[in-house]
């Protein structure tokens, strides 16, 4: 029978023998203050376990009993010296509860299958390249100064709920640029205290940042930098409900884009530095509501070049900083009217969507409210995709009050003459969108230029001469100069002529504009 090396400790002896049997080798004292991975700075001789040991174990460990399958499973050791299984092959199934290592532990460019590291205390994790068939765990488990996954492959699920990590020397505390993860990411309750980093990662299942507390390690520094992740399914930025802590796969089931129910306590997602995720992709749906962002005037919540089939922006309060969604592209978005800053905080340039969905009455002068708060500077691209939108739900007349806001803001930016005339357009006929307003003003004209020829009247006609004199007809043949009523034989002379070409030319601007804001409405659909 193959016997542990000379020179191991009993403690040792005891884990290859557990190790052989695949059972649990549990060190713990049974005592919670006793057991806490934080409070106790030495657990004796009685509960190390050197760190060549696990190496050995894991890397080149005896054969199992037969009839089992050898695992290392050990709870409640302190690891002691540097654990060091870089581009080794880890043939076994690894899972560690309530340990602390004593230094950090080095995985980097190793085969795995699954790892499970539970409640431990890691004071770095380098992980860079690892390749796993199975999960990576790290749930609750304290690295202080942070953990690094770049290019890592996960097989299966990577898991870091309630975990609490601190940042490298860089600042980050996550640090997985272009990682993939075959299944989900979860980072639920999580505690940051420097910048995730997953740019250009590829997550095939869900990412779930459910009630996650992030802050950058500096100010001016972000706290989650997902800049072209690609997600297969659903993405989390939202609360965690408090009833029993459980996970999104329970709350949010299968559903497509669906929110915490409303009612339900829970811990908001809180980020206290910039959000990037330029250029990311989301399957199914990006879901950002429960959130509080507690930004600088300089930081932002960058949405820039997103593409995803449903975006639900949620959040109680607005960011409190800048919102960049330039070019973005959407499905339905989803949101509510107290979710946007103001100020002109939103970049919207380029930004598309399909139609629009609410939680709650977001009625149109709403809408406009919050364009014309969102925007520093006119723009009418963002109008004009507001009108499409709503015309596209069948809210036709919703769509011109758009328009007509839009051509209102517009004309704060021209020229005098340019204000001058959009003014006179705006009393007219509302820009075209407001036709009715001609018909008033033109029966306005109408009357009064009746009502004045019909004290100022042409010389009484003789016998045989016709027509017979009619107010009410020459003063409707000067508002409509283009109808022949045969009432202008006459010419009225001094105040009498300025009546008539003061009715000839508001008729003839009436109808300009009648026709000029019909062209728009026609060119627009």
């Amino acid at each position: 029978m193959e016997r542990p090396p000379r020179g191991w400790t009993p403690v040792e002896k005891g884990l290859w023998e557990a190790f052989r049997q695949g059972e649990v080798y549990d060190l713990r004292a049974g005592d919670d203050a006793q057991d806490d991975v934080l409070a106790s700075p030495d657990w004796g001789p009685g509960r190390t376990v050197r760190a060549e040991v696990l190496a050995r174990l894991l890397l080149a460990g005896p054969a199992p009993v037969p009839g089992r399958v050898a695992s290392l499973k050990l709870n409640g050791a302190f690891v002691s010296g540097h654990l060091d299984l870089a581009g080794g092959t880890i043939a076994h199934y690894v899972e560690l509860h309530h340990c602390r290592f004593e230094r950090k532990v080095l995985v980097s460019e190793a085969r795995a299958g699954t790892i499970r590291l539970v409640s431990c205390l890691i004071p770095r994790l380098e992980s860079s390249r690892l390749a796993t068939e199975g999960d990576l765990h790290l749930a609750r488990c304290v690295i202080p100064h942070g953990i690094r996954l770049t290019d890592a492959k996960i097989g299966t699920d990577l898991l870091m709920n309630q975990a609490v990590i601190g940042g490298d020397q860089f600042g980050r505390s996550l640090a997985a640029d272009g990682i993939t993860v075959s299944q989900d990411f979860e980072a639920e309750r999580l505690t940051s205290y420097g910048e995730i980093s997953m740019r250009a990662g590829r997550i095939n299942g869900r990412l779930s940042l459910l009630g996650a507390q992030l802050r950058p390690p500096a100010p001016d520094r972000y706290c989650l930098n997902l800049a072209r992740i690609s997600v297969g399914n659903t993405a989390y930025f939202s609360g965690s409900p408090d009833v029993g802590w459980t996970s999104s796969r329970t709350i949010y089931g299968q559903g497509y884009g669906e929110a915490v129910p409303v009612g339900t306590s829970s811990t908001p997602l809180r980020a206290y530095g910039g959000v990037r995720l330029v250029g990311a992709r989301f399957d199914n749906a990006c879901v950002i509501g429960d959130a509080e962002f507690h930004f600088s005037p300089d930081a932002e919540l960058s949405l820039q070049q997103i593409q995803t089939p449903e975006l639900l922006f949620v959040c109680p309060t607005p960011p409190g900083g800048r919102l960049g969604l330039s070019r973005a592209r959407v499905g339905n978005l989803v949101d509510l009217p107290q979710s946007w800053p103001g100020n002109g905080q939103v970049g919207l340039t380029g930004f598309t969507y399909e139609s629009l969905r609410s939680p709650v009455p977001f009625t149109v002068k709403q809408r406009i409210a919050w364009l014309d708060g969102a925007l520093a500077e006119f723009r009418p691209e963002p109008y004009e995709q507001l009108a499409a939108a709503l015309r596209r739900d069948g809210r036709d007349d919703d769509a011109r009050e758009v328009q007509y806001a839009k051509e209102r803001r517009r004309r704060a930016t021209l020229p005098l003459p340019g204000r001058l005339w959009g003014r006179l357009q705006d009393a007219a006929v509302g820009y075209g969108y407001r036709p009715g307003r001609a018909g008033l003003w033109l029966l306005l004209a109408w009357a009064l230029g009746s009502a004045y020829f019909g004290t100022h009247q042409p010389p009484p006609l003789k016998a045989d001469e016709v027509p017979h004199w009619n107010p009410y007809l020459y003063a409707l043949s000067k508002v409509l100069p283009v109808v022949d009523l045969s009432q202008d034989g006459w010419n009225p002379g001094g105040a009498g002529q300025w009546v008539a070409t003061a009715l000839v030319i508001s008729g003839w601007v009436l109808a300009t504009t009648v026709v000029t804001g019909a062209t728009r409405m026609l060119q627009r659909g």
